[in-house]
């Protein structure tokens, strides 16, 4: 899995056993040739689309690249599309399962376009893995059938495509906002992974990470340091970036312009 990503993963994947080397990540999302160097590797977990949390969406090379890794090797592709919906200055990045469905497992949420108390995500396999994937999941039904139904209504009355360009128009204005108040009161900082998604990574200067986290909860913000999402065994590296990863759809509209002054005013 790549190098820098949620933890959670992690430890669902060593609790059961297995090992999961980290894949470098770099502006071009996950170094597939390291990939193609590692040895004994069954199955790889990415975020293509959108990388989370750096925002780099995996190259067109690198697509093809691992593509034929998984054809070549037998190998499955692990394909985390997060929240795909969201992209600004960019036009949609096709998915890895159209380009090779009999080596991509699809992974999607509602949890970023509706709500994470939904619980509702879905799993597009390839027909091989089904019997197996079906029976991991278990006999009990865990999610709501009235949710489900609801949210296959709203997909089919084009509901749903309305709700998130107007999302998509609300988090646009706000990671512009971001951006202009970082060159004006932060020049330091670089902000970087803007093109999708509802999170941007806020580049430091290095060594200055753990006092900016710290300015930032005197000031009363939650936010994140971008070592919290590494991989602890990601070697040292010029991929190593001292930053802040800023969700900015996690705030209210009332309270956001507070917000960000709080935060422009903790960097460095």
């Amino acid at each position: 899995m790549e190098e820098y990503g949620l933890d959670i993963y992690r430890a669902v994947l060593t609790d059961r056993g297995m090992s999961v080397p980290p894949l470098a990540v770099d502006r071009g999302g996950a170094r597939i040739d390291d990939l193609a160097r590692l040895e004994g590797v069954g199955a790889a977990l990415l975020t293509p689309a959108h990388q989370f949390p750096t925002g780099a969406a995996l190259s067109t090379e690198r697509r093809t690249e691992v593509v034929n890794w998984a054809r070549s090797t037998g190998g499955i592709i692990l394909e985390d599309d997060y929240d795909g919906e969201f992209r600004y200055d960019r036009k949609p990045v096709g998915a890895l399962q159209g380009m090779e469905p009999e080596h991509v497992v699809y992974l999607g949420t509602a949890s970023k376009s509706l709500a994470p108390a939904l619980r509702l995500g879905w799993v597009v396999v390839p027909p091989r893995l089904l019997p197996a994937v079906t029976a991991a999941k278990g006999r009990v039904e865990t999610v709501s059938v009235l949710d489900q139904l609801t949210l296959a209504e709203f997909l089919t009355s084009g509901t749903f495509d309305r709700h998130v360009r107007g999302r998509r128009q609300n988090y646009r204005r706000r990671r512009d906002q971001l951006l202009e108040s970082v060159a004006q009161h932060a020049p330091n900082t670089r902000v970087a992974g803007i093109a999708a998604g509802l999170q941007a990574v806020l580049e430091l200067p290095r060594g200055t990470e753990t006092r900016t986290l710290a300015a930032a909860a005197h000031h009363g913000l939650d936010v994140s340091g971008l070592s919290e999402f590494r991989h602890p065994a990601a070697g040292s590296g010029t991929s190593h970036r001292d930053g802040l990863v800023v969700n900015f759809s996690a705030v209210s509209d009332s309270a956001w312009p507070g917000a960000l002054a709080s935060l422009c005013a903790a960097l460095p």
